[in-house]
């Protein structure tokens, strides 16, 4: 039996054992975990299969697709200067003069071809590509033009009329002379081009100038 004049010991709290250590409430009614050093409880890992946020400060990966350039567009620095490949671009000295003389080498083999009366074709095609991106093409073509037309005027007429006055035989005669013409169109034709292939311009000893 004990004495009523002597005072009872406190009951532990739920926060201090008699010890000095911690003890769970009553609540609870189990022990606690012992707590690292320094009492810092450490992070929960999020369960398996859940999406992970990106931790504070951490770079963001752009999503796919986003702020990618288009294909085949525009590069960094402006638009692209044109070059001697591209159509419309200027022709470089040695193309400038290499077709120069196909102007006049066209003009000999259409007249070749076409008896004297399609060596026109080949200079009208290079002089309306190039007459704009080169100015040797341009004056060359243009001079083996009109010599072409020149050429391809007297030796159609010549047959025209030499069939007209066939009945009487002196049409006859013209038929030669167209031929001719349309010789020297090739022979003058090869020599306007050899002269240009070697830089120096070349004029025909006879051309209407129809095309300015």
């Amino acid at each position: 039996m004990s004495d009523p004049n002597t005072p009872s010991s406190p009951e532990p709290t739920s926060g201090q054992g008699p010890h000095g250590g911690q003890v769970p409430p009553p609540s609870q009614g189990g022990p606690v975990p012992p707590q690292p050093h320094g009492g810092q409880v450490p992070p929960q890992q999020p369960p398996y299969g859940a999406p992970q946020q990106p931790s504070y400060g951490a770079p963001q990966q752009p999503s796919y697709g986003a702020g990618q350039q288009p294909y085949g567009g525009p590069q960094y620095g402006g638009p692209q200067q044109p070059y001697a490949g591209q159509p419309g671009a200027p022709l470089t000295q040695a193309d400038d003069k290499l077709w120069a003389s196909l102007a006049h080498f066209g003009g000999a083999l259409g007249a070749f071809l076409g008896a004297g009366t399609a060596g026109w074709i080949a200079p009208l095609v290079i002089y309306l590509v190039f007459k704009d991106r080169g100015p040797f093409t341009r004056q060359e073509a243009k001079e083996a033009l009109n010599f072409q037309l020149t050429v391809t005027i007297f030796v159609v007429g010549l047959y025209i009329v030499g069939t007209i006055l066939a009945f009487i035989l002196v049409g006859l005669l013209l038929y030669p002379v167209a031929w001719i013409v349309g010789v020297l169109g090739i022979i003058f034709g090869i020599i306007g081009g050899v002269k240009v292939n070697s830089g120096q311009a070349y004029r025909y000893f006879y051309a209407i100038r129809m095309v300015k």
